[in-house]
């Protein structure tokens, strides 16, 4: 039994509380989860998943013990690479919405990554972070790449479409340019140990001038393998030059940070590597014009040159005509005063003799000829002992000659050395299986002792 204050109060609170429509409702709850909620990342199991003719995706995302519908729109959906595979597991990024019309509870999309994606990253980013503290990632580390390859090597999988790329690439752009593979897998737990032993197989071998290190694209799972430290130090440490193609333009992996270039896609490493060779015959019909234009120049100065001072200079003849008239004034000039002072000096010696007394002159002439006796004398002795000489060393030679070992080994003797370079005088001195060298008269032979006796 109510009473009528109670009543009142009860029609003044209604009143003021404001009725809403369904609609209204479900319009302000889907406001408060837009606001309120953040986005998450959510893990679970696809089901019931349908692709609508407008390209949207529709499908529940469920673990053991909830279920949640989900909408992907279609310009979400386009850059995701992939379809979600029913029963796989997957992460979603997602907004908490709500379905206005029905008043379900919903989550749209934005991103999907199968499941353990977000472990990789961080795995990825923590060696990428290793790498950068030891400075491998260091862009002043990379070297350049030649600018004219002879030969180009390929580490790719055989069965690699990145492979049919670089070919075609190659032939159509240089043809001149040798290409040598070095298989390897490109995908799986092995593909990364392989891969290294590939880079380590072209450095062995020292015959290429640059590397591609190349793969198609796929997603993080498949392009796991370029991301293994022992690889990455693999790159970091080829003694030649490296460029990664592994991909897409969109997907970066460890190999690409360590590499001396990356290139957005195995085609495009291929165009990297080398210039094409209508690039090079253009630049060589361009060397060649400018270096005849250059030549030209020098030519057209060096003749310049050449007439100037053909102007100022004389011909052969009148040159040597020249240095006759010259030779002959200096003789004219110079010959006339010696031979006067010739001429003085006889006169004077002449004047000194005539005037000695006749006894003096006698002595004079005596002492000349008894000079003139001495002089053929002691060129006569100097004959006599040069003579000596010579037979003496004539007889020298012939004992060196009679006491030279290798006069001994011309008449079929030999000299043994032993291991060590000495002599050996006695058999019992050498050891049985003991290397000797002997000596002839004509050239050295080795030879084992296979045994030794003593002379009786």
């Amino acid at each position: 039994m109510n009473f009528p204050d109670q009543e009142a109060a009860g029609r003044g609170q209604a009143a003021e509380d404001p009725v809403l429509s369904v609609s209204a409702l479900n319009r302000q709850v889907a406001r408060l989860l837009k606001a309120g909620m953040p986005r998450v990342w959510v893990a679970g199991e696809v089901s019931n998943f349908t692709r609508a003719a407008s390209g949207h995706w529709y499908f529940s995302i469920k673990d053991e013990s909830a279920v949640v519908r989900a909408v992907m729109f279609r310009g979400r959906a386009q850059s995701v690479g992939f379809v979600p595979e029913v029963g796989g597991r997957y992460e979603f990024r997602v907004q908490v919405t709500l379905y206005e019309p029905r008043g379900d509870y919903q989550v749209q999309v934005e991103a999907v990554r199968r499941a353990g994606r977000g472990d990789l990253h961080e795995a990825f980013l923590r060696l990428k972070d290793q790498l950068t503290r030891e400075g491998l990632i260091d862009p002043q580390r990379r070297r350049a790449i030649p600018a004219m390859p002879r030969v180009v090597g390929v580490v790719t999988s055989l069965a690699a479409a990145a492979l049919r790329d670089v070919l075609s690439v190659m032939a159509r752009r240089a043809p001149h340019v040798r290409v040598i593979l070095y298989p390897s897998p490109v995908q799986g737990r092995e593909a990364a140990a392989q891969l290294c032993a590939a880079l380590e197989q072209a450095a062995a071998r020292a015959e290429v001038d640059v590397l591609l290190l190349v793969r198609g694209g796929g997603s993080l799972e498949d392009l796991w393998c370029f991301n293994d430290e022992r690889l990455a130090r693999c790159v970091a440490a080829s003694p030649v030059p490296v460029i990664s193609g592994v991909g897409h333009e969109t997907d970066f992996t460890i190999a690409d940070f360590v590499a001396d270039l990356r290139a957005p896609t195995p085609t495009a490493a291929a165009e990297l590597c080398c210039d094409s060779r209508e690039q090079m015959l253009d630049r060589v019909q361009g060397a060649g014009q400018q270096l005849a234009r250059a030549q030209r120049r020098r030519l057209e100065h060096a003749a310049l040159r050449l007439d100037r001072a053909a102007a100022q200079l004389l011909s052969p003849a009148q040159r040597v005509q020249l240095h006759r008239q010259r030779l002959q004034h200096a003789i004219e000039r110079f010959l006339p005063p010696v031979q006067q002072r010739l001429l003085a000096g006889r006169q004077r010696v002449q004047h000194s003799i005539e005037r000695l007394p006749p006894l003096a002159r006698q002595q004079l002439q005596r002492r000349a000829l008894a000079l003139q006796a001495v002089g053929q004398r002691l060129q006569a002795g100097m004959g006599r002992t040069l003579e000596r000489r010579q037979r003496r060393l004539a007889v020298a030679d012939g004992t060196l000659q009679a006491l030279d070992p290798r006069a001994v080994l011309g008449r079929g003797y030999a000299i043994v050395h032993a291991a060590n370079g000495s002599i050996v005088k006695n058999a019992l001195d050498l050891n049985v299986d003991e290397r000797i060298d002997i000596e002839f008269g004509q050239g050295r032979a080795q030879a084992n002792v296979t045994r030794t006796d003593a002379l009786l």
